[in-house]
Formats: structure tokens, sequence, C-alpha cells
């Protein structure tokens, strides 16, 4: 249940928020109200395989995703909440922190997990379930990935949120580099890692040079590639 409801949440909180529904979000309430019925639907859905009477704690989740994504919005008509790009990264950091304890807070409180041993649990579930883990990795360095290495690099190289309407741009690629990489380091193909971003380096290199964006572009690359390795090299561990 641990590995499954880690994985409902990548697929509600990223596979299924779709740019238009991110902004509907962070426009108005019936966006986050949207968003936290695909939540609820999600996790309930992962759920039933493993657990049919797990629904209480599917609702608990729901409801407490959907409230935790509705303060920012309810402050923000109150009081400011833009600011630099570590800023916007820590906002980040935090949604996702509480999102996942609340899904943590359900699997000790319904008996699924043990706290002293969560983090070995995990890894000893990860290793025996192998077909569920590279389903969990190859989901991260997609949409997932893709947002984390936004607000990183962003925030840490631009000072500033990150411009999603600039960066859907490479989205697409980026999400296919990441699961080229991760399979090359599974399979053992190193000396292939540096191969998959070298059409791109060439193809959009000029682009690149004209617009004055070579460091927040090679940060960009090199965190996506230093992610799919890390990955690729998790999942080949186990």
């Amino acid at each position: 249940m641990v590995v499954t409801m880690l994985l409902a949440h990548l697929v509600g909180d990223y596979i299924l928020q779709w740019d238009n529904l991110a902004q509907w979000k962070n426009r108005e309430l019936k966006g986050v109200l949207a968003h936290g019925l695909i939540i609820l639907l999600v996790t309930w859905a992962f759920s039933l395989p493993l657990d049919t009477h797990w629904w209480p704690w599917v609702l608990s989740i729901g409801l407490s995703h959907t409230a935790i994504d509705a303060i920012p919005l309810w402050l923000g008509k109150r009081v400011p909440l833009q600011g630099a790009g570590m800023f916007a990264l820590a906002r980040f950091l935090v949604d996702q922190t509480l999102h996942t304890s609340v899904i943590v807070i359900a699997l000790i409180a319904s008996g699924h997990a043990a706290l002293p041993s969560l983090a070995a649990d995990l890894g000893t579930r990860l290793r025996h379930q192998r077909e569920m883990a590279f389903l969990l990795g190859y989901v991260f360095i997609t949409m997932p990935a893709w947002i984390l290495i936004e607000f990183a690099v962003y925030g840490l190289v631009k000072g500033c949120a990150p411009d999603f309407s600039q960066a859907n741009n490479n989205k697409y690629i980026g999400i296919l580099e990441r699961g080229l990489i991760t399979t090359f380091v599974v399979l053992g193909q190193f000396v292939l890692v540096p191969v998959v971003s070298l059409p791109r380096l060439i193809f959009e290199a000029p682009e690149v040079r004209a617009n004055q964006q070579s460091t927040f572009y090679v940060a960009e690359l090199l965190a996506s590639v230093t992610l799919a390795v890390a990955i690729g090299l998790l999942l080949r561990m186990l």
C-alpha cells in the first residue's frame, strides 16, 4: 500500500494536473475542488485492489489535499504570497511535504506502515515489488521531475518563480530524454547517457546563445540529466 499510495500521489497531483487545471486551481476555489476530486478518485482507484475498506483514509487524503491547496488561494487574497524564486521553491517543497505527510499518517494510522521502520520498510517493499518500483521511478521522471527541476532551476539561477509558458517548450523533450537516460543507466549502458542530450545541444545552442540563456539552459539540462541518472542507479540497485 505504501508504494501504491506514493504512485497515486504522483499520478493525481502531477500527471492528471494539466496546465489549464493548474492555472484554474491558482485562480478559483472551483479549480481547487476539481483537483481535489481527481486526487480523491485516483487514490480510491489505486487503493481498491489492495484494501476495499480503506475508503475512510482515501476520503481523509482527498479532503486534506484539497484543504492544503485551498489555503494559499485563501491567503493570497489577504496577504501577498508572491516572492523571489527561492520563496516559490520553498512553497512548492512545503506543499509536497504536507501532502506526503498526510499520506504517511493515513498509512500508519491504518496499520499499513510503521513510523520507526518506515524508510526501511519502503526499501524492502521496493525490492520485493520491482515492477511497482520501476513504475514509480518512471512516473516520477515525467511530470513530477519536470516541475521539481523548473522550481529549482528558476529559483536558484534566475531568482524568480517558474515561467511555465516558456518551460513548456521543452517539457516533453526533457521527459523523453530522462526516460532514455534512466533506461540506459538501468541497462548499464552509461556511455549512451551523454549521447541522448547531444542532438538538443547541437540544434538549440545558437538560439540559446542569441537569447543569452546559456547559464540557465545548462543548469536545467544538468539537473535533468542528474535526476535521471540518479533514478536509473536506484532502480538498477533493486
